[in-house]
């Protein structure tokens, strides 16, 4: 069984999940009315009769009575527009219940649209600084030794709704959407790389994409990025959706999101950066001081909790506080929360195996007393790496910067219960 953090045994030592106690809470009023009524009902009559089934089909929908969607951004801000105006759509995590985001609701960034791409027709380019410069189909690829891994992607943009001023009126899904975790399958880039011969001159790999516009970055080749790249064209345990690369796609677990180019079509390797507009002009950091920051690469430790969180009521007594926690250095040792406003914090548990690079759940059981308060949550990663308060990060980065943003996130919480975004 898993540990329920908070309570503890006479001799300190954190105390076991327990049938019997929930019961015994939910019956004395911690668990709220709800709650009791449900725990304790005395009469078959309260359980619905059985239903017959629709018939099998080639494809499982989703329940009528589910309601789940990404939502469309134009920027920062800029909701309820028009769907053709968008240039990303956000995950929706406040709906979410374990770490692996379904495919269909992993979020979106697209500078061109989506390009269904034809897997038969589709080729990989490899050259540059290489013995044996190299074209590779689709059915190359797949019949080359894969790996699967789970890894979060995060585009860069994550946060930005909280830069300079907090809408109080936000979901965590506008706050936070534009990350996700799947498990993605393909081939080793070291694999690929051990059939070029490349240059050992060659430190540094352009990575291209297929889609109209264009997208390439420069990628460092360090041992860690060696080591772990993947040449996916499985998420899910199926092949990859058009929107998030389908033939293939590079992932570099960690990294920014807008390095794990879509649509794969081209790797050159070469002994710098090729300063494409993509690593020039558009995701470099403006910083405090006026200059920019370029190859910010590594996303950094992160958390938020998802329920509750914007726009949600919330009534005394018990209720369940869980989130998400991730981080690009690695793995996530440990996630603390307050419930007074960052004034006093304690470390909760975590839900499943914690895996580096990838998001990991955390929840507390948690006593509402009904008065005005605050909840927050800030993560570790077995590096050292502490999630920073919003004024320490401030402070470091200033309000000119748009990416990388990883402040705490704080949600207020009035005396009706009301649950909103706030800065601090």
């Amino acid at each position: 069984m898993k540990m329920l953090s908070g309570h503890s045994n006479a001799d300190g030592s954190p105390e076991r999940l327990n049938r019997r106690r929930f019961l015994v809470a939910a019956s004395a009023g911690l668990a709220g009315s709800a709650l009791a009524e449900s725990a304790t009902a005395e009469s078959l009559a309260d359980v619905p009769a059985r239903e017959p089934g629709a018939d099998l089909s080639g494809f499982s929908a989703r329940s009528q009575y589910v309601k789940i969607s990404r939502i469309p951004e134009a920027g920062p801000g800029r909701r309820n527009i028009d769907p053709s105006e968008a240039i990303n759509s956000k995950a929706p995590l406040q709906d979410l219940v374990g770490t692996i985001t379904p495919s269909d609701l992993h979020y979106e960034r697209s500078h061109s649209g989506v390009v269904d791409l034809d897997p038969a027709r589709h080729r990989l380019l490899v050259h540059g600084m290489v013995e044996r410069p190299l074209v590779f189909s689709m059915d190359d690829l797949k019949s080359m030794p894969a790996v699967t891994r789970t890894a979060f992607l995060e585009c860069t943009g994550n946060g930005w709704e909280n830069w300079k001023k907090a809408d109080e009126n936000v979901t965590v899904q506008n706050t936070h959407g534009l990350v996700s975790t799947n498990e993605w399958t393909g081939v080793p880039l070291k694999f690929v790389i051990g059939l070029l011969g490349k240059d050992p001159a060659s430190t540094w790999m352009l990575a291209e994409g297929g889609d109209a516009a264009g997208v390439a970055r420069s990628i460092p080749l360090t041992e860690e990025i060696l080591d772990e790249a993947i040449l996916a064209y499985g998420q899910n345990g199926e092949p990859l959706r058009p929107a998030h690369g389908f033939p293939l796609r590079l992932l570099l677990p960690g990294m920014e999101g807008n390095l794990n180019i879509k649509w794969l079509r081209r790797l050159k390797f070469g002994d710098q950066p090729w300063m494409t507009r993509w690593e020039t002009a558009r995701y470099t950091q403006l910083l405090a001081n006026g200059k920019a920051r370029q190859f910010q690469l590594r996303m950094e430790t992160n958390s938020v909790i998802t329920q509750p969180s914007g726009t949600m009521v919330i009534r005394p007594g018990r209720n369940r506080i869980t989130g998400l926690a991730w981080s690009g250095h690695g793995r996530i040792a440990k996630v603390e929360v307050s419930t007074d406003g960052a004034r006093t914090w304690q470390e909760v548990a975590l839900t499943g195996p914690a895996l580096p690079k990838a998001q990991v759940r955390f929840q507390l059981d948690w006593a509402w007393d009904g008065k005005p308060t605050k909840i927050v949550s800030r993560s570790t990663d077995e590096k050292g790496n502490v999630q920073p308060d919003r004024k320490s990060f401030i402070a470091a980065m200033g309000t000119n910067a748009l990416f990388h943003y990883n402040a705490q996130q704080t949600w207020g919480i009035d005396e009706s219960g009301r649950v909103r975004n706030v800065l601090d």
